[in-house]
Order: C-alpha cells, then structure tokens, then sequence
C-alpha cells in the first residue's frame, strides 16, 4: 500500500523539482497543491465545525434529557444532526486523507533509492540543505519539530469555535489543543525533515485558510445586517 502511494509521489516530486531545482522549494509547492487539491473537503469540515457549534444548545438539552439513557440519547443525537444535515465524521476526513499521503511521503523520503530507482538527480536532491537544516532527508532535532507544534497549535486553536469547546466532546478537544502540538513537535525529532517541512508548510495553509474563511463570513454577515436595516429603515418610512 506504502508503495502504491509514494511511487506516484516521486514522479510528482520529480516534476516539480524539474522545474524548481529546489528540493525545499519542490516540498513547499508540492504541498501547497495538495492542499488546494483537498480545499473543498476542509471547507466542508469548516461548515460542519459551525454547525456543530449552532447547535450546541440542542445538544446539551438531550444530554440532560437522556443521561440516564444512552440509547435514546445516541438516536436523538443522530435525530437532530438529520435535521440539520450535519455529518460529524466530516470533521476527520480531511485528516485521513492526507494520512496516507503522509505516510508515502515518510516512506520516500525516508529511503528515496527504493522509490525513485535509479535516478541519481533526485537521490541527491532529497539530500540538499534547507536554511540551517544540512540534508532534508535527515530528521532536524530541535527547530523545525518547533516550528510543527507552534503551527499545529494555532492552526487547532484558530478551527474551534466558542460553541465547540462545551460539554464532554469541548473538554476532550482542549486537551487535544495541547496534546497533538506537543506530539507533533516530539515526533518530528524523529522523522526527515523534508516531511517535518511539509507538515508546517501544510498547517501554515490551513492558518491562513481558517482567517480568511472567517473574513469572508464576518464580511457577508455585516452586508446582511445593512441590508435588514435599509428595509427596516425603508418599511418605516
């Protein structure tokens, strides 16, 4: 399975450093445009965090309702997530598909011969250096896993909403706040750094992605709001 995904990989890699000459570059381009290619299902997963957020108060009332009855409680949960068409699952989704993604790319960089077969101009490219870090295909034991948790740690406090940080399911996601930063910066030590790059190039983009979502929203909501007082203003009148 590793191989089915990281063979294609290199011949994306090998592509974009042909035009680039820049191993580092060639990732961060590289990964810019798998996250554009998987936009529309974070932009899903966005919706479906608002949602979930709208109807907390729904939530909290048949969780008092139903405390002592967890299967009334669990079809009355899926009752109302019906009703508004909401689907939790949309939450991971975009987490599980660059799962596999990730793990080709571990798998590639991590042993590039066995991938890239004889090609020596990328044998040797996934060994440039990057600013401070001397070869991309070895782990950078201190900055750049840093840099992966500072991201991932704003990237998850920038995606959670007011409303999604109640109840059982809000306390479990302040924890994961802290926890997944702190697994993704230990964890990097280990892993090349060519996939550590990926991963804060990627949460960077998501960063910036989430702020600009919300521009856009607060924007259409301060036009609804002028054009509800126009016709008030006009009715009035």
């Amino acid at each position: 399975m590793t191989r089915i995904i990281a063979i294609p990989l290199g011949y994306i890699l090998k592509a974009l450093y042909g035009f680039l000459g820049n191993y580092a570059l060639t990732i961060i381009l590289f990964t810019i445009i798998i996250r554009l290619i998987i936009l529309p299902l974070y932009a899903a997963q966005m919706r479906s965090t608002q949602q979930m957020s709208e109807i907390q108060p729904l939530v909290k009332e048949i969780q008092t309702k139903y405390a002592n009855d967890r299967e009334t409680m669990g079809m009355k949960m899926q009752e109302l997530y019906q009703e508004h068409k909401i689907r939790p699952a949309m939450g991971c989704l975009p987490l599980l598909i660059q799962l596999p993604i990730i793990w080709g790319l571990f798998a590639l960089l991590r042993t590039p011969l066995q991938y890239l077969g004889d090609n020596s101009t990328m044998v040797l490219a996934v060994h440039e250096p990057f600013l401070w870090v001397n070869d991309l295909c070895q782990p950078d034991p201190i900055i750049l896993p840093i840099i992966a948790g500072i991201a991932t740690f704003i990237s998850m406090k920038f995606s959670m909403t007011p409303g999604s940080m109640e109840g059982p399911t809000g306390s479990t996601m302040k924890i994961m706040q802290y926890f997944m930063p702190v697994m993704i910066a230990i964890t990097g030590t280990q892993l090349p750094a060519g996939l550590t790059l990926y991963w804060i190039i990627s949460y960077i983009f998501q960063i910036f992605q989430i702020r600009i979502t919300r521009m856009m929203k607060d924007r259409s909501k301060t036009k609804k709001k002028k054009k509800k007082k126009r016709k008030t203003a006009g009715s009035l009148n």
